[in-house]
């Protein structure tokens, strides 16, 4: 991201657009990336980044130099995107076939006595499959129900780490499970 005078910055605050045009320009690269690493979209990232600038054009007069500006856009783009992975139900569907692989295991934590120990074997023997960073965050999140930012803190790593993590390791388990069936 090319630095960006604080000459530019309130040009643009004032409304002068061709200042804004050269913030956006300056900046939507480092933008998009930032929000597809959190969404892990190209299309969620390409709204978040939209969203983004239209919520800078709106509050740049707000920006008060306490911190750089990058660190600014930063925290809108990751807040931003946050927002808009809460809303789609990408998520919902993904955990949805991740439960319904492991159940098709017989990992299903309703049974009792030797079913019960049984499906035990089978859940460890699916988490000695993760590397341990994964296996940490899966365990807090599956069965400790932390929520991220609660993995985030525990483990002291950064929140998009978490999902990029649980992300992986539901693919890795995914991929292990279908093998496992058919």
């Amino acid at each position: 991201m090319q630095d960006i005078s604080d000459k530019i910055i309130n040009l643009a605050a004032a409304g002068d657009m061709d200042s804004f045009h050269q913030i956006y320009k300056a900046t939507s690269g480092f933008v998009y990336n930032v929000a597809h690493r959190v969404t892990n979209s190209r299309e969620d990232a390409e709204d978040v980044t939209q969203e983004v600038f239209l919520k800078i054009h709106k509050n740049l007069n707000n920006f008060q130099f306490r911190s750089s500006f990058k660190t600014w856009l930063y925290r809108i783009t990751v807040n931003t995107a946050i927002n808009a992975t809460k809303k789609t139900s990408k998520d919902l569907s993904r955990r949805a076939d991740f439960d319904k692989a492991i159940q098709s295991l017989g990992a299903t934590p309703q049974e009792s006595g030797v079913d019960k120990e049984a499906n035990e074997l089978k859940v460890k023997a699916l988490l000695d499959k993760l590397n341990p960073d994964q296996r940490a965050c899966v365990v807090l999140r599956e069965m400790q129900n932390l929520s991220y930012e609660e993995i985030a803190r525990t483990l002291k790593i950064n929140l998009n780490t978490v999902r990029s993590r649980l992300k992986r390791a539901r693919e890795t388990l995914l991929a292990f499970a279908n093998k496992e069936v058919i």
